[in-house]
């Protein structure tokens, strides 16, 4: 599996970028992928939380269906597209698009955003869709040209959302009977999918490397079983098989998921929050699998797996990545300073205020969305204060990326 050996930045061969790649935002995938994103999930969940509240009358677009696409292949998308661009480069050694071709890329996703504004879902789907399939050629690109083909099944990532994403805009449009919330709970379980495999790759060695005296521990069948069963059972759930086997194959995940982290030294990260967020998160998405397993048998609600997995795993586990991404790729020391704590702290009480609103009085409902809503924007404007200069300035050490 050597699409996972993900090295820290500046592991790859530096190269000669052309003129146009001079403005620093478009020197490397992760800078305006990054930046959008976080500018987006600023915007975004507000201005859903508006609608919610009858406050956005003159914009009907934004309804349950748009806050479900865009936290998925609005922002999350950015995220997965820019962490794919940036890591691409360390595995080959080869550029994946800058300048002019990158500043295209994030055009292409501004695009979208903006179509899926529109009343008119036919346009939406012609502005949105071309994205994720168009930052997949050059990923197959570089990898093909590298001669390292362990790293072309990576693009399943990035197929999987795209196929979700075009099930949504037929379900839109009644050309398929497939509900659009399904098409959208698929995509967050493939974004689970690649961050157990991920994070189960990369945050016990960074422990083992940031925390002295820990010695996480874990096996390779362990992990193996853990994705099988992640996958088994989003297949399941989207498939829409019966209940038990579903509910079996979800609670089975997230036990063994919530036991890998607990052998990972998690008590040894306290003092380091570049860590612990990833641990954190990670269990989260253990959390999330038990509560698909709840809402399979009808005791537990759908929203509140899809919103432990998507809010408190997979943000997570983003922000603790752009964070560590934005630090080490702009030749910067690897430590956390008192905002990116603020940052993860606000991301996780984002998760659980969002959690505690389902099972909650309804008279206690708003305001515990509310307090999510403040949150996950707390946590995207600390990230943009901190890392936005980061982004939009050249390297510190003069490398290029």
């Amino acid at each position: 599996m050597t699409f996972m050996q993900i090295g820290e930045p500046g592991d790859a061969e530096p190269g000669k970028a052309p003129l146009f790649s001079r403005i620093a935002l478009f020197r490397l995938g992760f800078r305006p992928f990054y930046l959008s994103a976080a500018l987006f999930a600023l915007i975004a969940v507000p201005l859903w939380l508006a609608a919610y509240g009858g406050r956005l009358g003159w914009l009907p677009a934004v309804n349950l269906l748009w806050h479900m696409h865009e936290m998925v292949f609005g922002f999350a998308a950015a995220v997965v597209i820019g962490f794919l661009f940036t890591a691409a480069r360390n595995w080959t050694g080869l550029w994946t698009p800058r300048g002019g071709k990158l500043a295209a890329m994030a055009g292409l996703w501004l695009a979208g955003r903006v179509g899926m504004l529109t009343p008119w879902p036919l346009l939406a789907a012609a502005l949105d869709l071309p994205f994720i399939a168009l930052a997949m050629l050059p990923l197959y690109d570089v990898m093909r040209r590298s001669g390292k083909r362990g790293n072309l099944p990576l693009l399943a990532l990035p197929g999987l959302l795209f196929a979700a994403n075009l099930c949504f805009h037929a379900s839109v449009l009644d050309w398929i009977s497939w509900p659009p919330t399904r098409a959208v709970e698929a995509a967050i379980l493939v974004l689970a999918l690649l961050s157990t495999v991920i994070g189960g790759r990369v945050i016990p060695g960074f422990t083992a490397n940031m925390a002295p005296g820990s010695a996480p521990k874990g096996s390779a069948l362990a992990a193996r079983a853990n994705i099988a069963l992640a996958l088994a059972a989003s297949v399941s759930w989207t498939a829409g098989l019966p209940a038990w086997p579903t509910a079996i194959l979800a609670a089975a995940s997230g036990a063994l998921q919530l036991a890998r982290v607990a052998c990972w030294s998690p008590q040894r990260t306290l003092r380091y929050p570049l860590l612990w967020v990833l641990h954190l998160s990670y269990a989260w998405i253990g959390a999330g699998f038990l509560l698909l397993a709840s809402a399979a048998l009808g005791i537990g609600s759908v929203s509140s797996a899809m919103h432990a997995i998507a809010v408190g795993g997979m943000s997570g586990l983003m922000l603790g990545m752009m964070t560590r991404t934005t630090i080490g790729h702009t030749g910067h020391p690897m430590r956390a300073e008192r905002s990116e704590r603020l940052i993860f702290l606000s991301i996780l009480c984002a998760a659980a205020a969002r959690l505690l609103a389902n099972v909650c009085p309804v008279e206690a409902r708003h305001a515990l969305l509310c307090l999510a809503g403040m949150a996950w924007a707390s946590a995207f404007a600390v990230y943009l204060a901190s890392f936005a200069p980061l982004l939009l300035n050249p390297r510190k050490d003069g490398r290029e990326g």
